[in-house]
């Protein structure tokens, strides 16, 4: 639905890129490679959102380093909007309606790095979870937010580049 209100490709990957984990950081040329698109068209939108002041200019040796800009007065709107669009509270609350004692859930892999690949990584911590329910639970997430899920039980993170969704 997003994709009908912001219609640039490229803008849409930056957002989400930058505002689903605010963690994340890129340059230039390596967020052209990530997308597939020319740096041409990357820099364009880099530098519309800098200007809007959704983004931070970081200068590190020879390239500058971009991230989301905390301080902006919708940050954390849009950092909201862009975890909806994601389907990151429809996944949490469906987890954490019927999984047990959940004690954390995390995302990691491609989401956690702000690329939306189309498959969602969990890793989902606690006592007494129901593993039972975690089939249909996967079907039923599938469904409700249009990406494949994966979920981890009581796993370790194999990257540093996790997204904390819930802690108790």
């Amino acid at each position: 639905m997003l994709d009908y209100l912001i219609t640039s490709k490229t803008r849409l990957k930056l957002l989400i890129k930058f505002f689903s984990n605010s963690k994340n950081q890129g340059h230039l040329r390596g967020l052209a490679e990530e997308f597939g698109e020319s740096t041409n068209a990357i820099r364009k939108e880099l530098n519309n959102l800098s200007e809007a002041g959704f983004l931070l200019k970081v200068a590190e040796k020879n390239r500058i380093e971009y991230q989301a800009n905390p301080k902006h007065p919708l940050f954390f709107n849009l950092q909201d909007l862009i975890r909806k669009y994601l389907g990151f509270d429809r996944l949490l609350e469906t987890v954490l309606d019927r999984m047990g004692d959940v004690d954390e859930v995390v995302l990691t892999g491609d989401y956690a790095q702000g690329i939306d690949s189309g498959t969602i990584e969990v890793l989902i911590k606690g006592e007494e979870l129901n593993e039972d329910y975690l089939d249909h639970l996967g079907t039923r997430i599938e469904q409700l937010i249009e990406r494949k899920v994966k979920f981890n039980l009581n796993g370790n993170c194999n990257s540093s580049e996790e997204l904390v969704l819930y802690k108790k």
